[in-house]
């Protein structure tokens, strides 16, 4: 597994390569990626990408066209928008189905956060709901979009990792997102062996990027997540490489 950063997670898992929400470009739209650049290796091979929401930092068309030959997966009513904008590869998967890639399943699980392309604030242009992905095969891995806290979350665990966001690219959250206590809540339902903080540390406006508080934002998150949480194990990965981790007893 490798934290390519913000939602971006590479995860090899039931002979497949998935990537979730890939963002792998230096920009998106007016937001600037503040760490390392990303090599076209960690986006090699990738067989199935998995989209949680249509927003522009997780749904974002110029990171997906370096990934456009594998099977993209969207939120059932997002297909028809995609494939208009050129993707041949688009399957779509609502919430409570899976789908089969030899020996991994994946389940689209619900998450409460936007739908709406020019989400949260506006309502209008492409919608479909946002929703989170659990990944079986050797392992079960669930990884969480863009969340809130919601009813019946707690159903999705036990998991062997989850990939929980604790932040987002700007100086305030808007609806529908997990702060780090609220992420460590999180951790109380799921009940994952492991925890990995992710939508965090990685894009910022330009303007703000080198300011005392981004800053703060930008390195602080995933280990205030880390000191919240009890009864996990958390792994604190820097955005752009592996998630290590030892193998329970």
């Amino acid at each position: 597994m490798r934290f390519l950063g913000h939602s971006t997670v590479r995860i090899e898992i039931g002979g497949r390569v998935v990537l979730t929400d890939p963002v792998l470009t230096p920009r998106v739209g007016p937001l600037i990626r503040v760490v390392p650049p990303l090599a076209p290796s960690t986006w090699a091979g990738v067989d199935l990408v998995l989209i949680s929401h249509q927003h522009g930092d997780h749904l974002h068309l110029p990171s997906l066209r370096l990934v456009r030959h594998a099977r993209i997966v969207v939120p059932r009513g997002a297909g028809a928008w995609l494939r208009r904008k050129g993707f041949p590869h688009v399957e779509e998967l609502g919430i409570g189905e899976s789908l089969k890639d030899g020996d991994l399943t994946v389940t689209a699980v619900p998450a409460h956060h936007s739908g709406h392309r020019w989400g949260p604030r506006l309502t209008h242009g492409p919608h479909a709901p946002a929703v989170g992905h659990v990944l079986e095969a050797e392992k079960r891995i669930y990884v969480a979009g863009d969340t809130d806290l919601y009813d019946g979350m707690a159903d999705l665990g036990p998991v062997d990792v989850a990939f929980l966001p604790v932040w987002g690219w700007g100086m305030t959250l808007g609806p529908g997102h997990l702060d780090p206590l609220r992420a460590a809540k999180a951790v109380d339902l799921v009940k994952p062996r492991i925890a990995v903080p992710v939508h965090w540390g990685t894009l910022a406006l330009p303007g703000l990027a080198r300011t005392p508080r981004m800053r703060r934002l930008l390195a602080e998150p995933g280990h205030q997540f880390a000191a919240a949480v009890r009864n996990c194990r958390v792994v604190v990965t820097p955005p752009g490489t592996e998630v290590m981790h030892e193998p329970s007893a």
